[in-house]
């Protein structure tokens, strides 16, 4: 199959939690929302999210976003079929609060808390975003095929595109800080709040830029939407304030093409060691 193979399951379809009737979900992880055969931790987060979501609606909760998402990565799971078991822990008028385990062969692979509630749809009254060209230039370079972690499968559900001028470690250089900025869509419909998790944790590490390569696997990470995503491409700036022996941290803006804000990620990670 081809990066750009148009028999990719889309991210609504890979997104899709099915219900057992008891508050546990199953969902299928599938190679395409993967890196190098690790479901991608972005996509874990949105099916985390919908099942909260979806817990809640066969509660006859009303209709209801996901606002935030802390999860703690436990194990990967591997590709196939996962449980969702989900615990209601607070319902109230402004934020609820549902706890999700992701299961696999009887083992805890991620836990995490989702809060619940109205995304905000008027235009923000004060914001500070960096600026940053609202599609990619014609420089930018795309992602596919083989990276420094791995195949980078999700280029068959979604398009991503580097600003060169960010990425240092693929013309050699392994002294460039560690920031980067990219743009990003799905190839199959329009982006919304889940596929915004996504966005939030699609970029290579920032440790590439210090020549650091090798899989660097989340162990914690928070997102927070912020507003439902306007159609066309999000604009990914990541940035990192502290790289110290095997952990780094990575902050992430995602702005979608009216400049709002509609994600920010924050997430401590495990760097590989220099050299590897």
């Amino acid at each position: 199959m081809s990066p750009l193979d148009d028999t990719a399951t889309s991210f609504d379809v890979a997104n899709t939690v099915r219900s057992m009737g008891d508050g546990t979900f199953t969902a299928d992880l599938k190679l395409e929302w993967s890196i190098g055969g690790h479901p991608h931790g972005g996509f874990l987060m949105a099916l985390l999210a919908k099942a909260a979501l979806a817990v809640l609606q066969e509660r006859g909760e009303p209709p209801a976003d996901p606002l935030a998402v802390s999860a703690e990565f436990l194990r990967p799971p591997a590709i196939g079929p996962v449980l969702l078991r989900t615990d209601v822990r607070k319902v109230g008028r402004r934020a609820t609060v549902v706890a999700v385990g992701l299961e696999q062969r009887g083992r805890s692979c991620v836990e995490a808390r989702v809060t619940a509630g109205r995304l905000p749809m008027r235009r923000p009254e004060w914001t500070e975003l960096p600026a940053m060209p609202v599609e990619p230039p014609a420089s930018a370079i795309a992602i596919a095929g083989d990276t420094a972690e791995g195949t980078f499968n999700l280029a068959k559900g979604c398009d991503v595109r580097l600003d060169p001028a960010t990425v240092g470690y693929l013309a050699g250089r392994t002294g460039d800080p560690p920031r980067i900025k990219l743009w990003v869509r799905p190839r199959h419909g329009l982006a919304d709040p889940y596929f915004a998790l996504v966005a939030g944790d699609v970029n290579p590490p920032v440790v590439f830029n210090l020549g650091r390569f090798g899989w660097a696997p989340s162990v914690q990470l928070t997102a927070l939407l912020r507003t439902r995503p306007a159609p066309g491409w999000l604009r990914v700036i990541v940035d990192c304030r502290s790289v110290h022996e095997s952990w780094f941290d990575s902050d992430a803006l995602v702005i979608d093409s009216q400049g709002r804000l509609v994600a920010q990620a924050r997430q401590l990670g495990l760097a590989p060691a220099p050299g590897a």
